[in-house]
């Protein structure tokens, strides 16, 4: 009985050695976040486990036990996410001067979809020229011609994030047409749809259409369906500033849905909203009108940066007329004598002709000058209309033209038009996702040159403080949701946007209960604080809240891209 016993005790150690010995080691990764409250980007509920990626791919995700990785980081007690998306960034040129986009890379922005209106190309030779002419404080020569040239030269240089771009609608009608009020010929049409399909093939996203500026704002619903039809054919994404977001919105919201209904293509509005207060109640009728296309089975969506006031040129106060033929035409106008009166007075005159910024402020007061190109002219920048117009002792709307003239730019300016419930709703639709609008800078160097708007440093960051944590606007699962995997969806962008085996390594790690934006109006140089870690790629960007100088950050093509 003893001998039989052993026998078996033996035989059993020997099988147990075997399969010890035969079992694979413990897994080996690059990097494993360790015990994170994992959010997906599915919308679905947190659960906490590990994230483990390899080179540039997420590897595995869940209870991943003894595997091992190169770093190690525990993240009990943060939010583990997908990268964040800003669905409309005006990164362009800040990329060019600093790669490391501090100010949108501490919000967790992983990508930077650019393209609003004017894309870095197609270009021609007179659109290099005046692209150069135009800059100010970020000089650049101009490397490149078509679209993906500019990505590429980007990703050569060295970024953080990774880039995408739409072709601007008003970029092909400049490269044909330039800055003519008229219709495109048949001819002119076929050559500017001919551009629209090379950029699709070259990686675009779609066509992006800005329709309160000159030349885009030239261009009528039947060439934008033009364009949109041959984004299409690639599966791409029409998206649009509306050409009126005050009196005429809901017309606005009108000619959108019909483009993507004639053109058969997704769309997207612009940072959504209603601009002046006596329009605040056409929000809702809006909101109403894109749902109702929504249950007809039109793709419509929106995004919006998350504060009560929008920033753009001081010329988006003149009418539009005066803008035809190009910036050094409308300089020219706005010195004429006989001009000036005429300009002055449809400035202050309510209209559904063209998106008044001058009316929709209601008052000098709450137009607040940003951005000059002249070092003369700086030590106004803080300051509103009003007390530029006090100072020098003349009417605010003739102080507008006269800045506009001396800087010999359109001066950037923010307008408070908006209102914070709007902004609120806008935040908590399902539809809608998130953008800084603006460039992304840091607190440093020639980015002081000039003061900005606070959604550069905070727009997203704000979903997860003040709409999420603060305000409970709506649950983090789906901040993160819309932050990410929305987007992504929306523009087809392969293998982002979730945590999810086989994806890229966009990853954000955050204090859910830290996380804050600093930026304000008054004082808007300041990060966001709270993220404490941020892979692009698997390229470690943010460590321990500080940026490492990493630059992982690749160019992400749409899907009618032809190239390998």
């Amino acid at each position: 009985m003893y001998k039989h016993r052993r026998s078996y005790l033996l035989a059993l150690g020997l099988v147990l050695g075997c399969i010890a010995a035969c079992s694979p080691p413990p897994a080996s990764y690059d990097v494993i976040l360790r015990d994170g409250t994992i959010y997906d980007g599915s919308g679905e509920p947190p659960f906490v486990g590990d994230v483990a990626f390899t080179g540039d791919k997420i590897a595995a995700l869940g209870d991943i036990g003894k595997a091992s990785a190169t770093l190690e980081i525990d993240a009990e007690g943060l939010a583990v996410a997908p990268g964040f998306v800003n669905m409309m960034s005006w990164a362009n040129e800040s990329l060019i001067h600093d790669g490391r986009s501090q100010s949108d890379i501490r919000q967790g922005i992983t990508l930077e979809v650019m393209g609003e209106g004017s894309s870095m190309g197609p270009l021609n030779d007179a659109m290099k020229f005046e692209m150069v002419q135009r800059q100010s404080d970020i000089r650049y020569d101009v490397e490149w011609t078509t679209l993906d040239e500019y990505l590429q030269f980007l990703e050569r240089r060295g970024i953080s994030p990774n880039v995408a771009s739409f072709i601007g609608a008003a970029t092909p009608r400049k490269y044909v047409i330039g800055y003519e009020d008229r219709e495109a010929t048949a001819e002119e049409l076929d050559q500017m749809r001919e551009l629209v399909r090379q950029a699709m093939e070259d990686g675009a996203m779609g066509v992006a259409s800005s329709l309160i500026y000159p030349p885009g704002s030239f261009a009528d619903t039947d060439e934008l369906i033009a364009l949109s039809e041959v984004a299409a054919e690639y599966d791409g994404m029409y998206a649009s500033h509306l050409r009126d977001e005050g009196a005429n919105m809901l017309a606005a919201v009108e000619e959108l849905i019909t483009i993507a209904r004639e053109a058969g293509i997704r769309a997207e509005i612009y940072h959504i909203k209603s601009s002046g207060q006596s329009n605040w109640p056409l929000f809702d009728k809006a909101v109403a009108m894109v749902e109702e296309a929504r249950a007809e089975g039109l793709e419509i969506f929106a995004d919006v940066y998350t504060y009560p006031a929008g920033s753009t040129g001081l010329n988006a106060a003149i009418p539009p007329w005066v803008q035809e033929g190009g910036f050094e035409a409308s300089l020219e106008r706005m010195q004429d004598e006989e001009l000036r009166g005429r300009i002055a007075e449809e400035m202050s005159t309510p209209t559904l002709e063209w998106d008044n910024m001058y009316v929709g402020a209601g008052t000098p007061d709450n137009i607040l000058l940003v951005g000059f190109k002249s070092d003369a002219l700086k030590p106004l920048t803080g300051k509103t209309l009003a007390e530029v117009a006090e100072m020098r002792g003349t009417d605010p709307r003739y102080t507008a033209m006269d800045l506009i003239v001396e800087d010999g730019s359109r001066v950037g300016t923010v307008y408070f038009t908006q209102s914070e419930d709007i902004v609120r709703k806008a935040v908590a639709l399902p539809w809608v996702s998130f953008n800084t609008d603006a460039a992304s800078l840091a607190p440093e160097g020639l980015f002081l040159e000039r003061a900005t708007h606070p959604r550069a440093y905070g727009s997203l960051t704000r979903v997860l403080s003040k709409y999420v944590r603060d305000e409970q606007v709506l649950s983090m699962e789906e901040a993160i949701r819309k932050l990410a995997a929305l987007p992504s969806r929306n523009l087809r962008i392969d293998r982002r946007g979730e945590l999810k085996e086989g994806y890229f390594a966009d990853v954000v790690v955050f204090d859910p209960e830290t996380i804050q934006d600093h930026a304000t109006f008054v004082d808007p140089h300041q990060y966001s604080t709270g993220m404490v870690h941020v892979f692009v790629n698997g390229g470690h960007v943010i460590k321990d809240g500080e940026h490492t100088g990493a630059t992982p950050g690749r160019v992400v093509r749409g899907p009618g891209w032809t190239g390998d």
